[in-house]
C-alpha cells in the first residue's frame, strides 16, 4: 500500500497531537525513511500499510510511530559555542549564587551525547568539591534506555568527542565505550513530553533545549518556553539551537549575546527578593 496524501495527513496529525511536531507536505521522504524499520518490525509490508493500521491500532503502535518520527540528530559537544558559553558565562554566575550542586536539564536528549557532553564540561570547569546533577529527558523510551546505559559505539564516539576525553571519561565495554561510573552517578533520565504538563522536577540553573523548537508552531513554542521557565531558578539560563530564538515568541527571557551565539536568561527578580529577605 502506498503512502497516500490522506495517510500522510493522518500520520502528521498524530505526531502533532502527541508531540507537537509539525510535518508539512514535502516531508513524505522523512516519514518513509523513519517508519520503514517500524513497518518491518510490526509485520507490515509497507509504510503505507503501517500508516493505515494506525487508525485501528493499539496505543503501543502509535507510540512506536511517534517516537520514530521525533528522534533527532545528535553528536558530542554539538556546535561548541553553547558549551563555551556554559563555561565562560553561565557557570561563574551560577556559582556566585549558591553552594549547592549545579542542576542542568538536557531536554530532548536523544541517545545521550548532549547530557554526557555537559557532564564532561562540568567535570573540567567546576571547582573541586562542587557537585552537579544533570537530568536528561526524551519522548522516546528507546533513546532513554540508550542514554541510561551510557554506551556508544566507535562511530558514535568519533562524532565530535576529543580523544583526550574518550580516554579520560570512558572505559572499554566490549566493542563499545562506556561512560565511567563517577560521571554516570550524576545523571538521571526520564520520559518527558514537552508539549504536555511537566512531571514533578527540581528547579534547574540551566536548561539545554536545543534544536527542538524548530519543529513547533509559534503557539507550541510559547507554551514550551513557559513550561521551561517554570522549572528554572530565578535568573536561570536557557540554551537554544543555533537557528532558534525566543524573540517574537517569548518576551520574558532576556537575550544575552555571547561570542557567535546567544543565550537566554529568566527574570532574576525572585532571586533578588530572596536575597533581600535573607539579609533581613
Amino acid at each position: 500500500m502506498e503512502m497516500t496524501p490522506a495517510l500522510f495527513g493522518y500520520v502528521a496529525d498524530l505526531v502533532y497531537r502527541e508531540a507537537g511536531m509539525v510535518l508539512r507536505p514535502g516531508k513524505e521522504y522523512l516519514v518513509e525513511s523513519r517508519l520503514k524499520p517500524v513497518a518491518k518490525l510490526t509485520g507490515h509490508d509497507s509504510v503505507g500499510s503501517l500508516a493505515n493500521a494506525l487508525r485501528t491500532g493499539t496505543a503501543a503502535l502509535r507510540t512506536q510511530v511517534v517516537e520514530a518520527l521525533t528522534i533527532n540528530e545528535t553528536s558530542w559537544f554539538r556546535d561548541r559555542e553553547p558549551f563555551a558559553a556554559l563555561t565562560d558565562t553561565i557557570l561563574p554566575d551560577v556559582l556566585a549564587q549558591s553552594t549547592r550542586p549545579v542542576r542542568v536539564w538536557s531536554a530532548a536528549c536523544s541517545s545521550g551525547q548532549e547530557p554526557y557532553s555537559i557532564a564532561i564540561t562540568l567535570e573540567k570547569a567546576l571547582p573541586p568539591g562542587r557537585g552537579y546533577q544533570i537530568m536528561g529527558s526524551d519522548l522516546s523510551e528507546e533513546m532513554l534506555r540508550r542514554s541510561r546505559a551510557g554506551r556508544f559505539n566507535q562511530l558514535e564516539v568519533n562524532r565530535g568527542l576529543p580523544a583526550t576525553d574518550l580516554v579520560t571519561y570512558f572505559q572499554r565495554a566490549g566493542a563499545e565505550w562506556e561512560v565511567v561510573p563517577r560521571i554516570r552517578q550524576n545523571l538521571s533520565f526520564q520520559r518527558v513530553n514537552l508539549c504536555a504538563t511537566l512531571p514533578p522536577m527540581p528547579k534547574f540553573d540551566v536548561v539545554f533545549l536545543r534544536n527542538v523548537l524548530i519543529y513547533f508552531e509559534p503557539e507550541t513554542k510559547r507554551a514550551v518556553l513557559d513550561r521551561v521557565r517554570q522549572v528554572l531558578n530565578p535568573g536561570g539560563w536557557l540554551l537554544l539551537g543555533a537557528a532558534e530564538s525566543t524573540v517574537g515568541i517569548d518576551s520574558v527571557f532576556e537575550r544575552v549575546p555571547v561570542g557567535r551565539t546567544a543565550i537566554y536568561r529568566a527574570p532574576a527578580r525572585d532571586r533578588q527578593m530572596v536575597k533581600e529577605v535573607t539579609q533581613c
